[in-house]
């Protein structure tokens, strides 16, 4: 099986050395400026980026991280710096191209190890595909909440055809609305809805009150 692959970008050789003791379980790639790692991933995609912030060449890591995320969007970005402040770490990690993690300088292995695992299980292709079903639950949900409301209405409209298709005079609305326990708008739209589809004659329908709540449904 494939070791997961971790495009490291980072200058300094001694911390490079650090990295791949420590992430011995990962295939690591080594790119000392930004420049250098778009020309490493036209030939193979990483699963994670380290990005440090100060790099060679006077290249600031942060400045690329918009190109970044939109060549790869699916690949979770670590930042890693001791030279950032705490407002330059949440402007990273918020907006549409932002880094999923940012760890300071020194950096504890540990935390990075864990970041990376959690990286790997939680973001990046991981992420999109809980975000689309999470959608689509939702869409199944809207849907199931709209055929609920749909047969509550047509099973009422049967009962109200019922009761009124044979009755002389005016149907009563407010009766009506308490029986079903809607609002009066509610049973005048069932009135017209059962007119308009030819269940019930024209002139049973209420003449409009004008002292009728706007507000209810």
């Amino acid at each position: 099986m494939e070791k997961p692959k971790v495009l490291v970008i980072e200058d300094d050789d001694l911390q490079y050395e650090i990295y791949e003791e420590a992430l011995a379980e990962y295939e690591l790639i080594q790119a000392r400026t930004v420049t250098e790692a778009f020309h490493l991933i036209k030939r193979s995609l990483p699963n994670v980026i380290i990005l440090d912030h100060i790099l060679a060449n006077g290249e600031l890591g942060l400045e690329y991280l918009p190109q970044l995320r939109e060549l790869m969007p699916f690949v979770p970005v670590i930042i890693v710096s001791g030279a950032l402040e705490v407002q330059q770490q949440i402007q990273a990690l918020q907006g549409p191209r932002r880094a999923h993690y940012c760890i300071a300088k020194p950096v504890d292995v540990n935390e990075l190890g864990r970041t990376i695992r959690t990286a790997l299980t939680e973001c990046g292709e991981a992420e999109v595909i809980r975000r689309f079903e999470a959608l689509e639950r939702s869409k199944r949900v809207d849907v199931e909440a709209l055929l609920s409301r749909s047969t509550d209405r047509l099973s009422r409209q049967t009962e109200i055809l019922a009761m009124v298709k044979d009755a002389k005079g005016r149907p009563n609305v407010s009766a009506l609305a308490r029986r079903f326990r809607v609002a009066r708008r509610t049973i005048i739209r069932d009135l017209q809805e059962l007119i308009r589809r030819g269940q019930l004659a024209s002139d049973v329908f209420p003449k409009w009150d004008p002292e009728l709540d706007e507000g209810e449904e």
